[in-house]
């Protein structure tokens, strides 16, 4: 195969495994996006209570679904190495621990609204913030098994269903909200916190959709993970948590710094929670980009390291930064022209939307930065390097970035723009870090696999 035919061939692999898992992140960060409208639409203390609600539930949730990522990797190398026999055996035991998970992340939600005070949430918020926390825990035990399957599906080159089951769900996810924000029948109205019920109905019902079509779709037949009924392995069990506990770790790390943002604003009042709410909610769903295509980048990256080829890893990787600074440039454009009009999507209040609009200019400095950084741990995920970047976020993030946001918030007149502030100089504290492991990586493997 000639030079511009393997870079045409892996262009064109990244971007089918990209597009359908982009539709996925944009589905699944529409959930998000649709509380935080129709909670807008209530109120600003509704939105502000979902607000410091999700401020808690996100980092959680993604701590442990993200320990559910190492499934993809595992899954990826087996498959590159032509093992075919151990993915199956991959999945069941990634779905196990996932079970066992969920359970205990479900219950650190139910414990999670007594911390409120602590944390200096105003009082008027804890009710609704409390309830939706109670809600939501239940649906944990399914949003990790959904986080083991997909992890299987979309390594073995099969995004499509689960983008197929987002979509849908996203669609379902508005008659539910308003089902339980405004009640019908024996349902009560509950406001904003009703969104913690329809999300964790709504999980469950994802999980059943998507294992019903493993189990039944030809697709899969050859590394069924529901053929047999395993019990759990020690040896999958330290594989998994070794490889996944790292990710997980570094995604809360990273998220729980966004997210708790939140609640170190609370002392600024409702209407500063709302603006930054508001632009939360938008950089997240605009980080769903470069999210899905460090995806696709473990996958490919993974398949390559399972067939020792680190010049293809290489070349994959030089095209994944390459599109990453594109689409990067492109966030930041749109953000720029449209800052109002998206804005007045979130909120008709004045008051807010002036602090929204200032806000999201700190969200176009770091897209450059943010894109790079979450690359270069995708690659980084598909060489099963996971310690190593799991340290760099954290130090990053709440060694450099915490410190610095609070301190601006606290002790200067900077008001929001402190945490933004922080949030810059830990992201890019992380993309060097992380872009200087990844070259070292690549020379290290290149000595290991001892191509020319």
């Amino acid at each position: 195969m000639s030079k511009i035919n393997s870079t045409r061939y892996e262009l064109k692999q990244l971007f089918q495994l990209m597009i359908p898992i982009l539709v996925t992140q944009f589905a699944q960060a529409g959930f998000g996006l649709i509380d935080t409208i129709m909670a807008g639409h209530l109120s600003a203390n509704d939105l502000a209570a979902i607000a410091v609600g999700v401020g808690l539930w996100i980092p959680i949730m993604l701590l442990f679904s993200g320990i559910m990522i190492a499934t993809t990797p595992l899954v990826a190398e087996a498959y590159g190495a032509r093992t075919f026999d151990k993915i199956g055996t991959i999945a069941r035991q990634s779905i196990w621990i996932a079970l066992i998970l969920g359970i205990i992340a479900g219950l650190i939600l139910q414990v999670m609204p007594f911390l409120l005070p602590l944390f200096g949430v105003p009082e008027k918020l804890i009710p609704k913030a409390s309830l939706f926390l109670h809600a939501i825990g239940f649906g944990m035990p399914a949003v990790t098994m959904y986080a083991a399957l997909r992890g299987y599906s979309e390594a073995l080159g099969h995004p499509r269903p689960v983008t197929a089951i987002s979509l849908i769900a996203l669609v379902a996810l508005i008659p539910l909200n308003y089902l339980f924000m405004y009640g019908a029948g024996p349902i009560p109205a509950l406001g904003s916190a009703g969104c913690g019920f329809a999300t964790a109905i709504l999980q469950w019902l994802m999980l059943i959709a998507l294992a019903l079509y493993v189990f039944k779709a030809s697709a899969y037949q050859k590394t069924q993970p529901f053929s047999v009924l395993e019990k759990l392995d020690p040896y999958w069990i330290k594989r998994i948590f070794k490889l996944g506990f790292p990710i997980g770790l570094a995604i809360f790390f990273e998220v729980s710094l966004f997210s708790t943002a939140a609640i170190v604003l609370s002392p600024l009042g409702e209407i500063t929670i709302a603006a930054h709410q508001i632009a939360i909610s938008l950089t997240t769903i605009l980080f769903m980009v470069p999210m899905s295509l460090a995806i696709a980048l473990t996958i490919r990256i993974g398949i390559h390291y399972g067939e020792k080829n680190i010049n293809a890893m290489q070349k994959v990787q030089i095209l994944g930064f390459i599109t990453a600074t594109l689409l990067a440039l492109i966030s930041m454009a749109v953000l720029w022209l449209y800052r109002p009009e998206i804005i007045s999507f979130y909120t008709q209040d004045f008051d807010v939307g002036i602090i929204a609009m200032h806000l999201i200019l700190y969200a176009i400095a770091y897209q450059l930065m943010d894109s790079w950084q979450v690359s270069a741990a995708g690659c980084l995920r598909g060489m099963q390097d996971t310690k190593g970047p799991m340290w760099i976020t954290m130090v990053a993030y709440w060694v450099v970035a915490f410190p610095i946001g609070i301190y601006l918030v606290r002790f200067t007149d900077t008001g929001a723009s402190g945490v933004w502030i922080g949030l810059i100089i830990g992201l890019s504290v992380a993309c060097v870090l992380l872009l200087s492991r990844l070259y070292l990586n690549n020379k290290r493997l290149h000595q290991q696999f001892k191509q020319p």
